[in-house]
Parts: structure tokens; C-alpha cells; sequence
């Protein structure tokens, strides 16, 4: 008898091995846009580090990467603060013009009113009497105390007053000055029953002009103050009799109501 060989059927398998590569791209495709989607802003330098990782890994020659559009948003908001500041340095230079301005109608003013008391001294024969002195911070008119006072008293003079009605009348054009008066003495000490020392003499004396000033209604009594140094600020030696008399003396201080802090600075230096 013959044999019978029965061949055993065998099942086909289809090449499956092209898997393999396929389920390594989609799983770089996935990570590439978890990646993008996670990202808020994009490091340049490190997205191009990673096209390069995806090409090598990829090995198509040209990576999916190389024809990508990147956002720089780093520039961008660099140019948006640029923007920004740019905005901000005009609106200081604005301020800056506007302040420069002020001062420069200021110092007009302060100018104008030093001309107008020059021209009163002149004509009234009082250089000896009154000068006048503007720099960074003021406007100061000094008075010695002989056009003023008579000896040891604080009460003006009447044939004085006049002169105190006349400064009056020119600070009435410039209303929104802050104005100090001040009162100095020499170093001679003072005990009378109306003045106790030189602190209530130079007080009484600088309150006594303002008094006078404030007669004029157009004045702001709220820009006005009067303070006494007694012998404490003296400009000349009270060692002659020529510094002391020198030394008693009222000050009228119009104030700048703008000033240039570094001409300011350097004033106060030349000062020290």
C-alpha cells in the first residue's frame, strides 16, 4: 500500500515588520505636539535643538521642523516693553519741558521784580539801606535795621512804613510766592521789659514788617511766615561796629517754587 503523506497546512504570515517604524513616528508625532502644545513661549535656541533631535531620529533627510514658522514671542515682548518704555521716556521728557517751563517763568518773574526794587532803591536814594540778591533758591531783599527800626525797638519807624507798602505793592504782582521775613540782631545781648533777648527783638522786628506788608488785601496771608534768628546768622564779624550793624538787618526771602535739584545741589555746595 502506498502511503499517503498528508502535508500539513501551514498558516501564512503576513510581514508585519514595517510596524515597528510606523509606531515610532506616531509616537515622535506625539510627542512633538504634546511638546508644542505644552509650550507657553518658545526658547529659540532649544526649538532648534530639538528639530535637530527629530530630524536625526528620523532620518528623512529634511526634518518636518526645517520649514516650520517659529514665534519668536521672547521678541515680541521685548519690543512690547521697548514700546513701553519708549512711551514712558516721552511722557518724562513732557513732564521734563513742562517743568522747564515753570522754572523759566519763575526765574522771569523773580527777574522782573529784582529790576522793579533796584529802580525803587535808586530813585528813593536807599542803596545804603536796601540791596537785593537772586540765586537758585530766592529772591532776598535785605533791609538794615536803621531804614527800619530805632534803636532796641521793634515798632517801624513811621516815615519807614512807606517803604514797607511799596514792597507790598510789587509782591502783589507775583501773588503765589512763598515769602519769608526774617529778623537778625547783632551779638550785643538785649534785656528790657519788652524784649526778654535778641531771639524775641529779631522775632518782634520780622512780624512787625510783616504786619505792614499784610495791610495789602491782595497778598495771601497763607504764603507769608516770620521767623526771628537773633544773632545767630550774622554776615559780617560782630567784632566792628560796621559788621554789627551789618548783622541787624530784616530779610524779605521770595522762594523759588521750582528748582533744579542738580543746580541746587551744586549751589548748596559753593556754599559749605
Amino acid at each position: 500500500m502506498r502511503k499517503k503523506h498528508r502535508h500539513e497546512e501551514h498558516e501564512e504570515h503576513v510581514d508585519e515588520s514595517w510596524l515597528i517604524p510606523y509606531a515610532d513616528l506616531l509616537t515622535l508625532l506625539l510627542a512633538l505636539f504634546i511638546v508644542l502644545y505644552s509650550m507657553n513661549s518658545v526658547d529659540v535656541k532649544k526649538f532648534e535643538e530639538m528639530s535637530q533631535a527629530f530630524n536625526l531620529a528620523l532620518s528623512s533627510g529634511s526634518g518636518v521642523l526645517d520649514s516650520t514658522s517659529i514665534v519668536r514671542i521672547g521678541e515680541d515682548d521685548g519690543k512690547k516693553k521697548d514700546d513701553e518704555g519708549s512711551k514712558d521716556n516721552k511722557e518724562l521728557t513732557s513732564e521734563e519741558e513742562a517743568m522747564q517751563a515753570l522754572m523759566k517763568k519763575e526765574r522771569k518773574d523773580l527777574e522782573e521784580l529784582k529790576r522793579q526794587i533796584d529802580a525803587y532803591i535808586k530813585n528813593n536814594g536807599l542803596t545804603s539801606d536796601l540791596e537785593t540778591k537772586l540765586n537758585l533758591s530766592q529772591l532776598m531783599i535785605t533791609i538794615s535795621d536803621n531804614a527800619l527800626f530805632a534803636p532796641a525797638q521793634a515798632n517801624v519807624k513811621p516815615e519807614s512804613r512807606e517803604l514797607a507798602v511799596a514792597i507790598g505793592k510789587m509782591l502783589q504782582k507775583y501773588p503765589d510766592y512763598q515769602v519769608i521775613i526774617s529778623g537778625h540782631t547783632d551779638n550785643k545781648p538785649i534785656s528790657t521789659v519788652f524784649f526778654k533777648s535778641n531771639w524775641d527783638l529779631s522775632s518782634m522786628r520780622a512780624i512787625r514788617f510783616l504786619d505792614i506788608l499784610l495791610e495789602n488785601k491782595q497778598l495771601k496771608p497763607e504764603l507769608f511766615s516770620a521767623i526771628g534768628y537773633g544773632e545767630y546768622h550774622p554776615v559780617a564779624d560782630n567784632k566792628t561796629e560796621a559788621g554789627r550793624s551789618k548783622n541787624r538787618r530784616v530779610e524779605v526771602s521770595i522762594m523759588h517754587s521750582y528748582t533744579d535739584p542738580v543746580n541746587a545741589q551744586q549751589l548748596a555746595v559753593t556754599q559749605e
